[in-house]
């Protein structure tokens, strides 16, 4: 018996679609001319010219530009210099705090039970010998300040990566000149003179007679040269007579205030910042002293207990408080406001206005730097004039920041 089968597919429907032509590719040739003498010269025509009229351009700023170049790379490499050796010297500050006050407190409590004990020779020996080697680490702690070298480092690795952003924005904008180049390596080297990486021969002075703020710029003569051939704009460059008596005003403020109150405050943390680095040694100095004399009975411990704790607790607030730190920050703060102040006094002392600063873009700066807007920098002017002709002193500071 035969079985027959089939299997009948359906037609599919046939589905239209168009595929996009693609547009044909303009090339252009340019046409060239046999000369009578057998030479093919090219002819000029408008995309010749402009192409070597940019490679011209290309090739005059190439120089200025490499050199930026290589100055961003060393930036660079500073701003991780400085990150890293401010995270050391920040590690510095809390091993020797914790050390140190392990010591004295250990050598204190060692005087203590010797004396109550009957003056065991090996805990007089111990006492002796911590409360001198704690001596010894604390005069080098309180020399070389480690909280103040960690916020040096934190200050640099901001000023440099500050710079770095400035020098990018300026290779961004195009047609750098030689005194770019010149500025931008003075700023360099003004940061590293004022910001040192070493300890030794370089370091700076952590108890200097008077406060005085930092100093991390170059010549202001140079900078407003180099800002002069790179700002002129529009006729008037933004100022007028209102602007230059709003600044000035905002000036006054700055010096009767903002940097007088920072150089007070940086006098009082250097004054206290030198009692506490000669107290701690001196007292556990006192303590190694008496603990060498150490006799029996509770009474004979009361020195080199009383002054290792003393010790301790001055050693604490010294360097657990970050005095130093204080004192490095309020350098800083009364540094920018200098900054500020002499920027501003250069730029209008210029009388020629056609190579000033744009004005309009100085007040905002200015009005960024202090944390206010335009129209409260210059309803603060107004403020200052109308208290000077009062003959009334300033109630309000400049900066909104700090």
């Amino acid at each position: 018996m035969r079985v027959n089968a089939a299997i009948h597919v359906p037609k599919l429907p046939k589905v239209p679609f168009s595929v996009p032509k693609l547009p044909a590719r303009k090339v252009q040739v340019e046409q060239l001319k046999t000369s009578t003498d057998g030479r093919i010269p090219l002819e000029k025509n408008a995309i010749t010219t402009q192409t070597c009229e940019d490679l011209c351009n290309s090739s005059k700023c190439s120089k200025s530009i490499t050199q930026l170049y290589a100055i961003l790379e060393a930036v660079d490499d500073r701003v991780e210099m400085h990150k890293n050796m401010g995270e050391q010297r920040n590690n510095w500050n809390t091993l020797l705090l914790n050390s140190i006050n392990m010591m004295t407190l250990t050598a204190s409590t060692m005087a203590g039970v010797s004396a109550a004990t009957g003056g065991a020779l090996a805990l007089k020996l111990s006492s002796g010998l911590l409360f001198t080697a704690a001596t010894g680490m604390l005069a080098i702690m309180n020399k070389i300040q480690p909280s103040q070298l960690a916020e040096e480092q934190r200050n640099a690795t901001r000023l440099f990566k500050q710079l770095e952003t400035q020098i990018k924005t300026l290779i961004a904008l195009g047609d750098p000149t030689e005194e770019d180049v010149k500025l931008a390596m003075e700023k360099v080297l003004a940061l590293d003179k004022a910001y040192p990486l070493p300890l030794l021969g370089a370091m700076l002075d952590k108890f200097p007679a008077k406060f005085e703020p930092a100093v991390w710029w170059p010549s202001t003569q140079c900078q407003r040269k180099s800002e002069s051939q790179n700002k002129k704009m529009e006729k008037g460059n933004g100022w007028s007579k209102d602007l230059e008596r709003e600044l000035r005003e905002v000036i006054e403020v700055v010096k009767s205030k903002d940097i007088e109150d920072y150089e007070r405050l940086g006098n009082l943390a250097l004054k206290i910042n030198k009692a506490l680095a000669i107290a701690g040694p001196l007292l556990t100095g006192i303590a190694a002293a008496g603990s060498a004399f150490l006799g029996d009975g509770p009474l004979a411990a009361i020195v080199p207990v009383m002054a290792g704790s003393l010790a301790a607790a001055i050693n604490a607030f010294e360097h657990g408080g970050q005095v130093g730190m204080v004192l490095e920050m309020y350098r800083n703060c009364a540094g920018f406001f200098q900054l500020l102040e002499t920027s501003i006094e250069s730029t209008l002392e210029d009388q020629d206005l056609e190579v000033r600063e744009n004005g309009e873009l100085l007040e905002m700066k200015v009005a960024m730097k202090l944390g206010r807007s335009l129209s409260q920098l210059r309803e603060l002017a107004r403020k200052s004039d109308s208290y000077r002709m009062e003959g009334i002193a300033m109630d309000e500071f400049a900066s909104k920041l700090f």
